[in-house]
């Protein structure tokens, strides 16, 4: 069996970082977003970064430490309304931005990761998304061509995996993890915990091992809270 599981993200990411490269990075908002792996690309000092997400972060925390330290050239993102950084990179004309709707955005890396260069889709049309994009008539309905999202590398944050790679998110965490991990030509994972080869569910496992090049157990996290919403106390 080859031996995928590394000591640390640094030691993870060696040998794959240069300037102007392609990421895919999963997550959701705060929730399943590969914490080390963006720590050591931010520590790497690697440059002028295109970055497919469905978002950019907070200002301090995720993307948003690359954002901070301006080693981001591009992002393409489907929400971007709580980074402040990021709003002000953009209005200065200093980052690049592809606004890609959610599940346009989902399905660009799932398209990009089994093969297919585009489809046509009726999401954004008539819209600022469809500016620039061929249009086609399907029975009727107008279509948009969206191009499938390929990357050098993705990064992306799961539960739990066994030595061989086959790995298992947790509820929310499965977003945009799963389709980012396919969508480029190496994926590095970091997981909460590593178990032996046999110890997992074969039915339960959402990524195959085959997708997953490179490991790191990540543990432990803290628990980020993008918004935390609390009930009012009730008068005495």
């Amino acid at each position: 069996m080859v031996n995928k599981l590394y000591p640390d993200a640094a030691a993870a990411l060696e040998g794959l970082l240069f300037d102007g490269m392609h990421l895919c990075a999963g997550g959701f908002g705060l929730c399943g977003i590969p914490e080390r792996l963006i720590d050591a690309i931010r520590d790497s000092g690697v440059r002028d970064l295109t970055i497919a997400s469905n978002n950019a972060g907070i200002d301090g925390e995720g993307l948003g430490k690359l954002l901070r330290t301006r080693q981001v050239k591009k992002m393409i993102s489907s929400y971007v309304g709580e980074n402040k950084e990021f709003e002000r990179q953009y209005l200065a004309g200093e980052l690049e931005v592809e606004f890609c709707p959610q599940g346009t955005l989902a399905e660009r890396c799932r398209a990009g990761g089994a093969g297919i260069p585009g489809f046509y889709t009726k999401t954004g049309v008539g819209t600022a998304v469809a500016e620039g994009k061929e249009v086609k008539t399907f029975d009727g309905q107008d279509y948009i061509l969206e191009r499938g999202i390929f990357a050098d590398v993705a990064i992306i944050k799961g539960w739990k995996a066994d030595e061989s790679g086959n790995l298992i998110f947790r509820k929310t965490a499965r977003n945009f993890n799963q389709p980012m991990a396919t969508a480029a030509k190496i994926c590095v994972a970091e997981v909460e915990e590593v178990v032996p080869v046999g110890s997992l569910d074969p039915d339960a496992i959402h990524l195959p091992g085959i997708y997953v090049k490179r490991l790191i157990v990540g543990a432990p996290y803290d628990k980020k809270i993008e918004f935390r919403t609390v009930r009012q106390r009730e008068a005495a």
